[in-house]
């Protein structure tokens, strides 16, 4: 299991390798995580393992002098020796944290894939700015808080901010200057009033800064991405991010994405988006076996159209339990139920929608199969510059379904929309 996962060996290729199954060797690495936590006095997963033997074995140097340090290499930065050091040491031995503002990580389902893609573009590919975006309820905040907890000690600072409905970028710089004031020398005397550039810092230190509900710099009305005018700055601040060189990561949640990060990016650059969708079925099941609804009948159909979405599940199956009702009764004439508070989440997000976008989905809502572009233009009350603005501008807040060339509005909003 530590040969394996110091090669970067999955759990299925170590399986392999000792001809057993795979379950046996997660058990066992479980059980070996735990062992190692106690022992090195801090949590230790497969994720972390060669980070956390790095930077034991640099705390206890003196003792291991016949050790290879330079062999141990995280964060896939160039390896150096004991006595060649390095400027920007991905294992600090205190760790700068604000972490006050981050939520509480409750029940947490299965994101595996996620957070190995993530884990790579950020520890081994340095990406410098990540975007998580999603429908409401699909686990973006989950995802990113189950992220920090694995990744946080990679960092010499971590933080987090939720941008409430007045984030100006004065306050942010105001919050992210107070972490580096509380751990080190100013940086200019008391009695001058001048800062360094916010970019100074994520270029002296290798930072990681997470940014959550970023829709809040954006226009209600307008297409996805469209900053309100009083923090336009953001842009020029991401734009900084993503161009000059640094070892930091800014990470980004919420329902849509800054109009200048594209939902596909290329390995060559140093932004990364992931689009969430709902979980598979066996997490899903998961959250419905809480509710004791596991096991009924068209439990997966009930998945499938509520998109494998937590909070949809969660308010759906409340819903059956309360009234005592299965999944056949719920699904009768092909209606999907929409309990109050999940209207209450729905609009939240629809309201953010422009004219143009609404009356794009009224389109689909005509429609009871998949469509693409020229179908929809036959309506003719669209004209197709907008029509491409509007199913762009859909996708990016995950309104919409794209396969190929056509596109879906899945159940839940189709009725949610049907419904207004």
């Amino acid at each position: 299991m530590l040969r394996g996962t110091m090669q970067g060996e999955k759990y299925t290729k170590i399986a392999e390798e000792i001809h057993c199954n795979e379950s046996y060797v997660r058990d066992v690495g479980s059980k070996l995580w735990q062992i190692l936590s106690e022992e090195l006095g801090e949590e230790v997963s497969k994720t972390n393992l060669r980070s956390a033997m790095g930077r034991f074995i640099f705390e206890n140097v003196s003792n291991f002098e016949n050790v290879a340090i330079s062999s141990f290499n995280t964060c896939g930065e160039a390896r150096h020796p004991p006595n060649i050091p390095n400027s920007h040491p991905p294992n600090q031995e205190i760790s700068h944290q604000d972490l006050s503002e981050m939520p509480q990580l409750g029940a947490f389902f299965d994101r595996t894939l996620e957070l190995k893609t993530l884990t790579t573009s950020i520890l081994q590919q340095n990406s410098r700015l990540i975007t998580i975006t999603g429908i409401t309820g699909i686990g973006k905040t989950s995802l990113a808080v189950k992220l920090v907890q694995q990744i946080k000690d990679e960092f010499e600072y971590t933080a987090w901010y939720t941008l409430d409905e007045f984030p100006t970028i004065d306050k942010l710089q105001s919050k992210i200057r107070q972490l580096f004031s509380n751990s080190e020398k100013p940086e200019v005397s008391p009695t001058n009033q001048t800062h360094l550039p916010l970019i100074k810092y994520l270029q002296k230190h290798r930072c990681l800064i997470v940014l959550d509900d970023i829709h809040n710099l954006f226009s209600r009305g307008e297409l996805a991405g469209k900053y309100k005018p009083e923090y336009e700055e953001y842009r020029s601040f991401f734009k900084q991010i993503e161009k000059l060189s640094h070892q930091s990561c800014l990470l980004l949640i919420g329902w849509e994405p800054p109009k200048e990060v594209p939902q596909l990016t290329s390995q060559n650059t140093p932004i990364r988006t992931l689009q969430l969708t709902g979980l598979d079925i066996a997490a899903a099941r998961e959250i419905l076996r809480d509710y004791g609804l596991a096991e009924i009948d068209n439990c997966e159909t009930l998945i499938h159209i509520y998109q494998g979405n937590p909070l949809w599940l969660k308010s759906v199956a409340t819903l059956m339990q309360e009234l005592g009702i299965g999944a056949t009764e719920l699904l009768l004439n092909d209606t999907v139920l929409l309990p109050e508070d999940l209207k209450d989440v729905l609009q939240q997000q629809f309201s953010r929608l422009s004219e143009l976008e609404k009356q794009v989905l009224s389109l689909f809502c005509r429609e009871s199969e998949p469509v693409n572009l020229a179908k929809l233009l036959e309506s003719g009350t669209v004209r197709s510059p907008d029509l491409l603005n509007a199913l762009q501008s859909l996708s990016r807040r995950c309104f919409i379904d794209k396969a190929g060339s056509f596109y879906t509005l899945p159940p839940v909003l189709r009725q949610y929309v049907q419904e207004l």
